[in-house]
């Protein structure tokens, strides 16, 4: 076999990646943001996300302070809280919700014609906490986000909307666009419940 393999020690492995990643890089985004996007492509070995991930202004100092002060994340996918590093969140008292698999949930969705999604976005204006959406999945939640910001349910700490796929997926990122609240968005199709976890695990792991 000629196939030439670096040595690289267990424990390094990911430190070896990030430093391939920079490597590779071709933009040269501020220093406050290069984390994210460089944990997004670690997750995803996809460059382009250097082109497609948008944030507001001043959203990594806000999200930084939103968790120091406890705020919670409420996620789309199951698949979204198990990614995030829970315990890590929970020194600065927040945890993770995901309503999905909810009975009510599911039976509110049921009477209303709406996505599980949905209705779970709107069982997460109950929480009486400061919250951070992190949508790795539905459309439908971003749309129901929107909806509840636009009658005053709902102020986010932030909006992290990268979800995947094909009917609604740009446009429910661009409602998130149009609106005051701060955002990290993944422009076009390309999202995933990983690349939502992996936004959230790079700012706890920044603080």
């Amino acid at each position: 076999m000629n196939i030439k393999l670096e040595n690289v020690l267990p424990m390094e492995i990911e430190k070896r990646s990030f430093e391939l990643i920079e490597a590779e890089m071709t933009t040269n985004p501020p220093e406050d943001i290069k984390p994210i996007m460089k944990r997004v492509i670690h997750t995803t070995a996809d460059f382009e996300y250097e082109h497609t991930l948008t944030f507001s202004q001043n959203v990594i100092e806000i999200a930084k302070e939103a968790i120091r002060n406890g705020a919670c994340v409420v996620t789309d996918t199951n698949m979204v809280r198990a990614g995030i590093n829970k315990k890590k969140l929970a020194e600065y008292g927040g945890e993770v919700f995901c309503f999905m698999a909810d009975d009510d949930v599911c039976e509110d969705a049921k009477k209303s014609g709406s996505t599980r999604a949905s209705a779970s976005m709107e069982k997460a204006t109950k929480l009486n906490q400061k919250l951070i959406f992190a949508i790795g999945n539905a459309p439908t939640a971003l749309v129901k986000i929107r909806e509840l910001i636009d009658e005053g349910k709902l102020k986010p700490e932030l909006i992290i909307g990268v979800p995947v796929g094909f009917v609604n997926v740009v446009a429910s990122k661009e409602l998130i666009l149009e609106t005051d609240i701060p955002y990290i968005i993944a422009k076009g199709r390309k999202g995933g419940s990983n690349v939502a976890a992996a936004i959230v695990n790079a700012l706890l792991y920044s603080l």
